[in-house]
């Protein structure tokens, strides 16, 4: 929900208001600019403090970085503003808090307003948890109690400004600074949270932050997306305090793709507010408790690399797992787990039985071994960076791996547990070796208990001096770097660009060469280790890695730039950018758009939060991803993840279309004004069609007609519901930014 705020502006000329030029009185919504402030480099907390002789300060416009302005443009590096205001009496209906809005701050800051912090974004590296930028918070509205700190109405005040410049720019930048009284409605917010535990329901939050009590009518309704129906309407008077937020709990049937709409109407006022949410549906099958293999049927490997692979079966535990004629070198452990080795080149096929209680199932399953059969199928797993980013720590990917056992997507095929950036120390070993930081304290601990469980481990690195994060790069110790990945076991790269174009500038290297030469040597180096490392590239500004990948023998590598969990990035990283990529990509060399964005995320910036795709967004985000045949990369806390994020990434029909053995990538074939019809052959014969309404209204569709061929369809199939559709079920409404998902056999 957004409310208008209209305000006058007061432009501050220097550094301090002149309150004699306005009738401060007669402008209740008034808003202090304020484009200037005093600066200075270096780190004293003291200088928060209003009585700080801050005379000898430079002067500094607020709206550009500092070292646009001739400041020493440093890595690591603090800065504090301060600026003196005049906060003059206002005609509000409220004076008990007013608000600093400050600009993007490039990378981290405090805010703090006559000694007392009232806010912050990111965290600095002094902090109890280290640092964590604060560039991409999307707005810094810091709140400050008028009694707290001590603001004097009508005489001079300090904000002061703390910044921590982990490289770039440096400080605040790209507009001003803004201070006001907020009216006492606008303390008012309403929330929908949608709960998706075992028990699905929607709180409906009514929340004051100002002192002033608002009575008001609150109505809600529960509306049946599909039909239309009204499933539930409440209307009830609620009187909302600060500090005590009204919270009406609407319990509904996840099976049952609702909306839900609040509106409340303050009854002093008359402001009405209003959100509506498509609440969180699972159309995925329960997990029947029989056993069922759920990996692809292939694996591949290098002549006498290391087996670890863990069989992918749900159902209920306990459960054995056997093998029949599996080849020698291999053992096939209770749990599920093949280690091993084999020195000759071939395929090597057998079976495997998985028995419960309840039943069992056998699968047949073959080992590719040859010099480049590794990445059979596009790997599927778990990233770190989306949610931690340069916060990860070696606790973290422990809870995360362990969560992805405990949860069950482990018996989907989710296998490698992958830390982004932020793991490297500050200093190489005396021999040149990398070695990790204190916040992993035994990397080989850490792998050597990932595959005991049967899963992988991925690092991260970048041909560069520095990574992304400013941490150490591989640049010059190439060598080192992967020996010392073989010593720990590590089976995945994913190799960043970063700082690398520092060297193309440096030795005015441009083109395609410039790129492949640094991939390529890495590469050199880690097939010379005797264990498979899944190499992935990183993506290139201005450079398309897609058309030279294939040569730096590239597992995989990125096709469009970095992701977020919003609707404009998804459609234009995974439609637009992924569009006539297909030829590409093949068996053991895949594109990739990027990591999932489902579930809870935070790249770091503070504590996580909820994706803000919503549902169809998220159902669109999944169904694309696995036509693209993409690495399936979870990026949210695993041990957060609820009910509706499991059984979206937990769709074992589904996800056979990523891992088809086939291994051709979708591409748009059909195009009807927002409707787009992506698909992709698959290994038995049928294709694999996602219907997606990539436009901002719903869509009534006939499905049969959208089907990319000439062959009459004899099953239609919606593998999300997991069944076949009756010729009744064709014509349907595809709701803005949904799709329907179907396998289409002839």
């Amino acid at each position: 929900m957004k409310k208008l705020f209209i305000v006058a502006l007061i432009t501050l000329v220097g550094l301090q208001a002149n309150a004699q030029e306005r009738d401060w009185a007669a402008e209740v919504s008034d808003k202090i600019t304020i484009s200037k402030a005093l600066f200075k480099m270096g780190d004293d907390m003291t200088w928060a403090n209003r009585d700080v002789d801050d005379s000898s300060w430079g002067e500094i416009d607020v709206t550009k970085c500092w070292n646009e302005q001739g400041y020493p443009a440093h890595n690591n590096g603090f800065a504090w503003y301060r600026i003196h205001v005049n906060i003059p009496k206002s005609s509000t209906d409220q004076q008990n808090v007013i608000v600093v809005n400050i600009p993007k701050v490039d990378d981290a800051d405090e805010c703090f307003v006559n000694g007392k912090r009232i806010g912050g974004s990111g965290s600095m590296p002094t902090s109890k948890d280290g640092y964590a930028t604060g560039v991409f918070a999307p707005e810094r509205y810091y709140e400050a109690g008028v009694k707290e700190t001590g603001i004097r109405l009508g005489e001079d005040n300090v904000i002061a400004i703390r910044a921590y410049n982990r490289g770039g720019g440096g400080g605040m930048c790209e507009d001003s600074v803004y201070v006001f009284f907020p009216k006492a409605a606008d303390g008012l917010s309403l929330r929908l949270n949608d709960i998706s535990e075992s028990q699905h329901r929607c709180d409906v939050e009514i929340v004051n932050k100002y002192a002033t009590i608002s009575n008001g009518l609150l109505e809600i309704k529960l509306i049946d997306r599909e039909t239309g129906a009204v499933a539930k309407s409440i209307k009830k008077m609620v009187s909302v305090k600060r500090g005590k937020p009204t919270v009406v709990s609407v319990p509904y049937d996840s099976n049952v793709m609702y909306q839900l709409t609040a509106t409340y109407t303050d009854e002093k006022i008359g402001e009405v507010f209003e959100e509506t949410r498509q609440l969180k549906y699972i159309l995925t099958p329960p997990t029947p408790e029989t056993p069922r293999f759920n990996n692809a049927p292939v694996f591949g490997v290098r002549p006498g690399s290391p087996i670890i692979y863990r069989f992918a079966v749900s159902g209920e535990r306990p459960m054995k797992l056997r093998g029949n004629n599996i080849p020698e070198g291999v053992e096939l452990t209770e749990e599920g787990v093949l280690i091993g080795s084999i020195k000759n080149a071939g395929d090597y096929t057998f079976t495997v039985t998985a028995e419960n209680a309840k039943g069992k199932d056998t699968q047949f399953f073959t080992i590719k071994v040859g010099a480049d059969k590794i990445g059979q199928t596009p790997p599927m797993g778990w990233n770190s960076w989306n949610c931690w980013g340069l916060s990860v720590s070696q606790e973290k990917v422990i809870a995360s791996a362990q969560a992805l056992i405990d949860k069950g997507l482990a018996d989907y095929g989710y296998s490698y547990v992958n830390i982004d950036d932020g793991w490297e120390a500050d200093e190489r070993n005396a021999d040149g070796s990398v070695e990790a930081n204190e916040k992993f304290p035994s990397m080989k601990g850490l792998i050597d208990w990932l595959h005991e469980r049967g899963l992988k481990f991925g690092i991260y690195s970048t041909p560069g001096a520095t990574t992304c994060g400013n941490y150490t790069g591989s640049l010059g110790y190439e060598k080192e770097d992967a020996a010392k990945y073989n010593e720990w076991g590590v089976d995945y790269l994913k190799y960043d660009w970063c700082s690398y174009e520092d060297e193309r500038h440096k030795n005015n290297d441009w083109g395609y060469a410039s790129c492949i030469r640094p991939y390529l040597l890495m590469q050199q180096y880690l097939r010379q280790q005797p264990r498979d490392i899944f190499y992935s590239l990183g993506p290139l500004g201005g450079t398309e890695v897609h058309l030279w990948g294939l040569y730096c023998d590239g597992d995989s590598w990125r096709t469009a730039p970095d992701i977020e969990d919003d609707w404009a990035t998804v459609y234009r990283v995974g439609f637009r950018l992924q569009e006539g990529k297909s030829q590409y990509s093949s068996v053991g060399h895949w594109n990739d758009p990027d990591m999932l964005v489902v579930g809870k995320v935070g790249w770091g910036r503070g504590e996580l939060r909820e994706t803000r795709l919503t549902p169809d967004e998220q159902y669109t985000h999944i169904t694309l991803w696995t036509l693209l045949a993409s690495n399936m990369l979870i990026g949210c806390d695993i041990a957060q993840m609820d009910d509706f994020t499991v059984k979206l990434l937990c769709n074992n029909e589904v996800n056979a279309i990523n891992q088809d053995v086939l291994g051709k990538q979708a591409d748009l074939t059909k195009k009807d004004g927002d409707i787009e019809i992506w698909s992709r052959p698959l290994a038995d014969g049928s294709i694999a069609v996602g219907v997606f309404n990539v436009g901002d209204v719903d869509h009534e569709v006939d499905l049969k007609a959208l089907i990319p061929s000439d062959k009459s369809a004899k099953v239609i199939r919606d593998v999300w519901r997991q069944k076949n559709l009756a010729d009744e079920e064709l014509k349907c409404n595809i709701p803005l930014h949904g799709c329907r998902y179907l396998k289409v056999a002839f």
